[in-house]
């Protein structure tokens, strides 16, 4: 064990009224599909994207959530996506406004020397892209 706790691994789950639509923006805006189980109704009870070496789960809706609403240039909660390069920070937004994700923040440079962009998805969901690594200042 380390100083910084025992070996573990983070992984995020969104709940979606329509997960076969996210899967479908998912994979618009690069991710692939890497495991899909269906449930009766049209929904999906598991599945698991890949982009890069980022994980999420994402399944039907079994309740009728809120998502936060937008305030400023955030909903208070977010996945957050680390991109080694500005451009592409720049081509995962071009694809998910495609894609019909809302502009939050266009690509832009920050103070703190990166490059970001933000938006949310057709359910709500905010979604950001950068060139800050977190964790790289352990």
């Amino acid at each position: 064990m380390t100083g910084h706790g025992p070996r573990t691994a983070l992984h995020a789950y969104l709940s979606y009224r329509d997960a076969d639509a996210a899967l479908k923006w998912l994979t618009d805006v690069g991710f692939e599909v890497v495991t899909r189980q269906d449930g009766p109704g049209n929904t999906v009870i598991h599945s698991e994207v890949r982009y890069g070496e980022a994980v999420l789960m994402i399944a039907s809706a079994d309740a009728d959530y809120d998502v936060p609403p937008l305030k400023g240039g955030s909903t208070g909660a977010g996945l957050y996506l680390w991109m080694p390069e500005p451009a592409a920070v720049d081509d995962w937004h071009r694809q998910a406004i495609a894609a019909g994700a809302q502009d939050v923040i266009a690509p832009e440079d920050t103070p703190w020397g990166s490059r970001r962009a933000r938006v949310l998805d057709r359910e709500g969901h905010e979604w950001s892209a950068g060139t800050y690594r977190p964790g790289d200042s352990w």
